[in-house]
């Protein structure tokens, strides 16, 4: 999300956090599995007609998980999301799928369950991440909790969401957060449980090709000023300094969420991206350097495909320095990007990000370079 450091902390599908209603929501440190996940047999006759509900068994993944349950888990995912989502939102592929169930978040422990039926598919599926980073020990995000199409309106998404929240209880966490699509079932199965909109956000999209016949150039940059880009890990001569540009993202806005951005330092970023590219994936970073200042990062952008083969890439952080506001960085950074990515990857034909709704000079930038609103989500906080 341009604004937050969200993308980089967790790992939401672009589809948002919860998809179906009671059904679903639909973002990793390796460890056991938790004892609140033990094999939860989730009796439902409280909670739906007992004539509509078969048996069905909650339990944790195995870190990496086997072959089969990549594909169960997708199955599930890809249901919801094309049942869910409109057509022109592509569903996440078997790399990105993969690479999520295998490799953690560099801010936290990830829970990952499966309501299995009886005969052994699963039908439905969620992923929790506990932060680890010392100012988010009391909360925690919902990246998915998702029900496939044909197990809706038996309790799979409630037996779910007891499990997840014996999770969150059996953690110490105080609150939890998701994002949701508006206007669907997903929010209103959010509501009921207590879920408050605490951050309007919308989806916005931009084609490449029409946005270079647009901008045919990167803007010229003020006297002292250079463009910089890297692909994967950034490189040790700029690390500390791209640190330093994303705990600008603090000012960011945040709404009432719970969630504070972390603190980052060479270390964590050169990380972030590593986890990316374990998952099969690719990062691509833009930057705006300052020579007067040692070649600090005055702004930057990155650019993430979950799959190299992705035609949709998605666009994580647009920051520009406080020190260097007004000089219209952040226009002439993405302008730079969109060179980068058409030459790296020259089947991206779209670019997706995510902007609230009060982060003004973002939207006005996005609107300069031809991008249009394409639907509307948020994020969703409970209390616990």
């Amino acid at each position: 999300m341009e604004g937050r450091l969200r993308r980089l902390t967790h790992d939401a599908y672009e589809g948002g956090g919860t998809s179906g209603g009671a059904a679903a929501f639909v973002r990793r440190l390796r460890t056991p599995p938790s004892s609140a996940a033990k094999d939860v047999e989730i009796g439902l006759r409280a909670l739906v007609p007992a004539r509509t509900v078969p048996a069905m068994t909650i339990t944790p993944l195995a870190v990496p998980p086997p072959a089969t349950a990549v594909d169960a888990w997708h199955a599930v995912v890809t249901a919801a999301h094309r049942h869910d989502l409109p057509a022109a939102v592509p569903a996440p592929g078997r790399v990105e799928t993969e690479g999520k169930l295998s490799r953690s978040s560099v801010h936290g422990r990830t829970v990952r369950l499966a309501a299995t039926a009886p005969d052994g598919a699963y039908d439905g599926v969620a992923s929790l991440l506990l932060f680890t980073d010392e100012g988010n020990r009391h909360t925690a995000f919902l990246d998915v909790l998702a029900v496939h199409p044909r197990a809706r309106r038996r309790g799979v998404g409630a037996a779910l969401w007891q499990a997840v929240r014996a999770e969150l209880t059996a953690d110490g966490r105080t609150s939890v957060s998701t994002m949701l699509e508006l206007g669907g079932a997903g929010e209103q199965f959010a509501t009921r449980l207590g879920f408050e909109n605490v951050l309007p956000l919308g989806w916005y999209v931009q084609n490449v090709r029409d946005a270079l016949a647009a901008h045919p150039r990167p803007p010229e940059l003020p006297e002292g000023y250079a463009y910089a880009q890297w692909p994967g890990v950034v490189p040790d001569t700029h690390a500390d300094a791209f640190a330093a540009a994303h705990n600008a993202m603090e000012d960011a806005p945040s709404g009432d969420m719970d969630e504070q951005v972390p603190t980052w330092d060479a270390d964590s970023v050169r990380a972030a991206a590593q986890v990316i590219l374990d998952r099969g994936g690719v990062i691509l970073s833009s930057a705006v350097l300052h020579a007067a200042s040692g070649d600090s990062v005055a702004a930057y952008t990155e650019l993430v495909l979950r799959d190299p083969s992705d035609e949709r890439a998605v666009q994580y952080d647009t920051v520009v320095t406080p020190d260097h506001r007004g000089r219209g960085l952040g226009r002439a950074v993405k302008r730079h990007m969109l060179g980068a990515v058409s030459l790296a990857q020259p089947g991206v034909r779209e670019i997706a990000t995510s902007v609230a709704d009060d982060n003004g000079p973002m939207l006005a930038v996005n609107e300069q370079l031809g991008y249009r609103r394409e639907r509307t989500a948020a994020v969703f906080q409970a209390k616990l």
